[in-house]
């Protein structure tokens, strides 16, 4: 049998796409904290809420992409969206008060989100329905590796220069990624399906029931994972490890990489139980070791097995919003898994900031472990037993075969 091709001209660059548009997300996600902390003496909670505005903003116009990229066209509202990303990166420069630097995140954040549903939507269109689990592992793997490049840049440039010289690498990023968006190549909805579309006002025309039980254990899990994006640079402050901290989702990216390979084609063969719960635990135990760093070794083995656990789990469990779904509907159904991630990242850092006020970040860092075992429980329940009982069925209808 004929393995179909993955590695298309067009899959390549709308992962290319998906890597840069989250690299300018990354490099601001953990480096906000402190300029809103230095620039307009913020509270911890106001801290928060000024990372948590961009993603809540993004989460809203999913709402709306989901149903309407359709309607306007795919690469028309790509790019219109990403002319926008530009500019509102440009206008963070000119955000001297408190009030005009959150209206600029909100914009900010808006286009965002229409660019990376638009694109998940593209790249799920792409990825071939027999290499689901491997295609949808290698896409998501450009998100992850712009979120260990990106804060790698933003931590190590904050170290030596201004937060205008982030922005300006930022927005030099997000025009690099309007133009490669101007060579690909979009598979569009036919006619009829946009105008009807147009005339239908039903939830279930921005939101895919079958990507809710998986995306909402992915809100879960990723409550917790907000405290790592959001004030790592803050905690390796308070243990002095901030020359090396830089280095730390560097460290993610690699060990996520170095799996990619078989994580992947193992979705793919063995299922997503044999897969998910040995991530879960990979990540938990990442953060228990970094709530315990008392040397560097340690410190960034634990961003290995966060990246390996998290990273992975993130990638398949968009698969398996996908495959749950209708095959007309894998728009709404990656729109569906990345509004219910962007909400957990929106509220995630302010709950975290609330948090911080009554425990110190290395506790903080050990409830996330704690949270992230009882996050394999929440898994079992919403989707794993289902997919249990699925597979001892086919392998009694094997053997009765047989």
């Amino acid at each position: 049998m004929t393995i179909p091709k993955l590695w298309t001209k067009d899959f390549i660059l709308i992962s290319l796409n998906n890597f840069f548009t989250h690299i300018v997300f990354y490099i601001l996600m953990v480096t906000i904290a402190l300029y809103v902390t230095k620039e307009f003496n913020a509270s911890n909670s106001m801290t928060g809420l000024s990372i948590g505005i961009f993603v809540i903003a993004s989460l809203l116009s999913r709402i709306f992409a989901g149903k309407y990229m359709d309607i306007i066209g795919r690469k028309r509202a790509m790019i219109m969206a990403l002319i926008i990303f530009v500019v509102a990166m440009f206008l963070h420069l000119q955000a001297h008060h408190f009030a005009f630097f959150m209206l600029i995140r909100v914009i900010h954040g808006a286009s965002h989100g229409f660019i990376t549903t638009i694109a998940g939507a593209i790249a799920a269109d792409l990825i071939p329905n027999e290499r689901r689990g491997e295609g949808t592992g290698y896409y998501t793997t450009s998100m992850n590796l712009a979120m260990a490049i990106g804060p790698f840049i933003g931590l190590y440039v904050s170290e030596y220069a201004s937060f205008q010289i982030i922005l300006l690498i930022g927005t030099t990023v997000a025009v690099i990624d309007l133009i490669i968006s101007l060579f690909l190549k979009v598979p569009e909805a036919n006619t009829n399906i946009r105008d009807t579309k147009l005339t239908k006002w039903k939830w279930k025309d921005f939101i895919e029931p079958g990507a809710l039980p998986i995306s909402t254990i992915l809100l879960i899990m990723t409550l917790g994972y907000a405290s790592l994006l959001s004030y790592l640079s803050l905690y390796a402050r308070e243990i002095e490890f901030v020359e090396v901290s830089s280095y730390f989702f560097m460290v993610y990216a690699a060990a996520l990489l170095l799996s990619r390979p078989f994580t992947g084609k193992w979705f793919d063969k063995y299922g997503e139980n044999k897969v998910t719960y040995p991530l879960i635990i990979c990540l938990a135990l990442g953060f228990i070791l970094l709530s315990q760093a008392q040397n560097t070794f340690v410190f960034l083995f634990s961003g290995a097995l966060i990246g390996i656990g998290y990273g992975t789990v993130l990638s398949n469990f968009q698969a398996i919003a996908i495959q749950q779904s209708p095959s007309d509907r894998k728009a709404l159904a990656t729109s569906t898994f990345f509004m219910y991630l962007d909400l957990a990242n929106g509220i995630g850092p302010y709950l975290i900031g609330i948090l911080i006020g009554y425990m110190s970040l290395q506790h903080l860092y050990l409830f996330v472990a704690l949270w992230m075992f009882l996050c394999m429980g929440f898994y079992y329940f919403a989707h794993g037993r289902k997919t249990s009982v699925n597979s001892l069925m086919e392998e009694k209808i094997v053997k009765q075969s047989g």
